[in-house]
C-alpha cells in the first residue's frame, strides 16, 4: 500500500538523493520547477518533513551547532515507501481533473467571441509557461537524465495542450447570442 501524497514522495525522494535541510530542499524545489507539477509550498516543506518523521521515514539530525539547520535523512523504511510510490506512480494511470474540462462541459454559457477570448488568454498563459520551463531547464544545464525527463514531460503535456489549442474548435457555443 502507498501511503505517501505526491508532495510527500517529492520531499522523500529529494532527501533520499542526500541529506538535506529545509532550505536546500527550497532551492531544488525552486531550481527544478517542481511547484509547476505538485502541491508544495515553501511554508509547506517543514510540514511534509514533520509528517515524514512522523511515520519514520526520515529521521532529523540536529545541527553541528546552534546555529546550524536540523538535517534530514532517509530511513530504510522511508527508501522502501518511496520505492513503492515510484512504481506505482509510474505505472498507475490515474484520471486527469483538469478544470479546463469543466470549462468546456459549460461552453453553453458562452458567446463565441468569449469561448474565443477564454481560449487566447489560455494560449498565451501557454506560451509564457513552455517558455519558462524551456528557461529553467536550460538553466540547468546539464541535468541528470531523471531531471531531464521531468523537463521533457511537462513540455510534452504543455506542447500538447498548444497544438490542441491550434487544431481544435470547441463546440457547444450558444449560437443565438450576438458576439
Amino acid at each position: 500500500m502507498v501511503d505517501l501524497t505526491p508532495a510527500e514522495l517529492t520531499i522523500l525522494g529529494l532527501v533520499i538523493e542526500r541529506p538535506r535541510h529545509g532550505y536546500d530542499l527550497e532551492r531544488v524545489i525552486e531550481e527544478r520547477g517542481i511547484r509547476a507539477w505538485t502541491e508544495l509550498g515553501f511554508s509547506s516543506i517543514y510540514y511534509v518533513l514533520n509528517k515524514l518523521q512522523a511515520k519514520g521515514y526520515v529521521a532529523a539530525e540536529p545541527g553541528r551547532s546552534s546555529r546550524s539547520r536540523r538535517v534530514y535523512t532517509a530511513t530504510a523504511a522511508g527508501r522502501q515507501s518511496a520505492t513503492q510510490a515510484v512504481i506505482a506512480a509510474i505505472s498507475d494511470v490515474t484520471p486527469l481533473r483538469p478544470p479546463l474540462l469543466a470549462g468546456l462541459a459549460n461552453l453553453p454559457l458562452l458567446t463565441n467571441s468569449q469561448v474565443a477570448a477564454a481560449l487566447d488568454e489560455r494560449r498565451e498563459q501557454l506560451d509564457q509557461r513552455i517558455r519558462s520551463v524551456q528557461a529553467a531547464r536550460q538553466a540547468q544545464q546539464p541535468l541528470p537524465p531523471f531531471v531531464e525527463s521531468i523537463f521533457e514531460y511537462s513540455l510534452s503535456l504543455l506542447q500538447a495542450e498548444r497544438q490542441w489549442l491550434d487544431t481544435s474548435s470547441p463546440t457547444g457555443t450558444r449560437h443565438d447570442a450576438e458576439d
